[in-house]
């Protein structure tokens, strides 16, 4: 039995792969084991130095890697090389970040002792990587865990196989080989190759349910994980806003990459005095996006990377309906089309209790409700069991500063969305997820603290 890899434009197959035997893959980890003992000696300039000759390489491959991107997923090839470019920011900021997040802490003088906290490697870490920005979620973990002295297994997606193979091919043979292998594995696999002892971290990026999983089977072992898990990121319209700009934002942070994205703006609170105002001007600009091949230079938006998401999508459109919302364009897939193309879609007067406001939709829709005042978006912004972005748009930075304290989310936006910072953590509250990627708090689950006592004067 295969892995079997089919583009959602036109379901043709684009690769195909034999999954990993008992054999194989053993050999894969006593290789990354073995990988692991030269290159936790070296040092972090040695290992910078490496890391970069990966990173060269992957440029070396960006048309290939990128043409592999879209035709995986359905992202047009714009917003591809985007990713590619953004895969190789977060890279460099995380190799600025490293000295100094790597480096000992060294504590105040005390007579006669020596003391300081020291930041070890873990070993292999199991990097379980999602479809929808298949370049940068596996290097927000490949890069900081290589610079921390980590070897890494790659477990892509299903959906995206190819971009495993394009780490494994970049850091796969450089001056210390094996330093990132690629494995092919269905779920159970998957499972049990979290129980073995070779496996000293896992991250993953997928489902709430998914994340559950994976969570269990590490507790097994008394072992850490990183979830970045769903998101039902909210926005707040305040009335001082600069209508055009949030417009503008807001449906991009709802639609980019498809609306296929953790942080993507899932529901909106809009102020009763510009709610008008706003619904008008966003159904205007969600009628105008140009669906088709993701190859050609007009489309705007591709096909969504699965079919059974265009049903999902379908039942919480009519969910919301069915609630009170109304709904002012899209709303359904697109007929007669090979590709999974899901209509954008724009909802009004969303109840706060439809499914759309309170799960993960993972599509091209904006559903929007207006409220009052600031306390109840705040009220309603909090109602949820997600907790990654919110994002307030308004010009008063004391208004987004109160509610910002009072927001259960990991990050706070102000007059931005669907943005990820690589100097500041990525990290969710509640059902989003468990650690953090980016910033130096990144490399904090990918190491041990040792801690270093000597006494080194006996006769005091």
């Amino acid at each position: 039995m295969n892995l079997i890899a089919t583009n959602p434009f036109d379901q043709e197959t684009v690769a195909e792969f034999p999954f990993e035997t008992e054999v194989s893959l053993n050999e894969k980890l006593n290789q990354a084991q073995l990988a692991f003992q030269k290159w936790r000696k070296k040092t972090l300039t040695e290992r910078i130095r490496i890391v970069e000759q990966g990173l060269e390489k992957i440029r070396q491959a960006e048309e290939e890697i990128v043409q592999n991107v879209t035709r995986q997923m359905g992202k047009p090839l714009g917003q591809a090389r985007g990713e590619f470019l953004t895969m190789f920011d977060r890279a460099a900021t995380c190799i600025e970040l490293a000295p100094a997040a790597l480096a000992d802490d060294v504590l105040p003088d005390k007579p006669n002792f020596q003391r300081r906290i020291v930041h070890e490697p873990l070993g292999v870490v199991l990097d379980i990587a999602a479809w929808n920005y298949p370049l940068v979620i596996p290097i927000n973990v490949i890069v900081p865990a290589l610079l921390a002295g980590n070897t890494v297994l790659i477990k892509h997606s299903a959906k995206t196989p190819l971009c495993g193979v394009a780490f494994e091919d970049a850091f796969g043979a450089l001056e210390v080989p094996n330093l990132v292998t690629n494995v092919i594995l269905n779920h159970q696999q998957t499972e049990e190759l979290i129980a073995d002892d070779r496996i000293n971290h896992v991250s993953f990026t997928g489902s709430v349910e998914g994340g559950r999983v994976i969570y269990r089977h590490v507790a097994e072992r008394l072992i850490d994980a990183g979830l970045e898990l769903g998101g039902n990121d909210a926005a707040y319209v305040a009335a001082d806003a600069d209508l055009d700009f949030a417009v503008a934002n807001i449906v991009d942070g709802a639609t980019y990459n498809a609306g296929q994205s953790c942080c993507a703006v899932e529901r909106v609170y809009v102020h009763e005095t510009v709610y008008d105002a706003f619904v008008d001007k966003a159904l205007e600009l969600m009628q105008g996006f140009q669906l088709g091949d993701p190859t050609a230079e007009g489309t705007t938006m591709g096909p969504l990377a699965s079919r059974a998401a265009l049903e999902e999508l379908e039942k919480q459109v009519q969910d919301a309906v069915d609630r009170g919302a109304k709904l002012l364009c899209g709303g359904t897939r697109v007929s007669g089309s090979t590709g999974n193309f899901f209509s954008p879609t724009l909802l009004s007067d969303c109840p706060q209790d439809s499914v759309v406001m309170q799960e993960e939709s993972f599509g091209p829709l904006l559903p929007v409700t207006k409220v009052a005042s600031d306390e109840e978006a705040l009220t309603k912004m909090n109602d949820s069991r997600f907790g990654l972005t919110a994002s307030v748009w308004s010009a008063d930075v004391e208004r987004v500063e109160k509610m910002a304290a009072d927001l259960q989310v990991g990050t706070i936006f102000q007059n931005r969305c669907d943005y990820l910072d690589p100097a500041l953590p990525w990290t969710g509250w509640g059902e989003s997820g468990l650690g953090s990627t980016l910033s130096q708090y990144g490399f904090f689950h990918l190491t041990q603290r040792k801690a270093i006592h000597f006494r080194t004067d006996l006769e005091s």
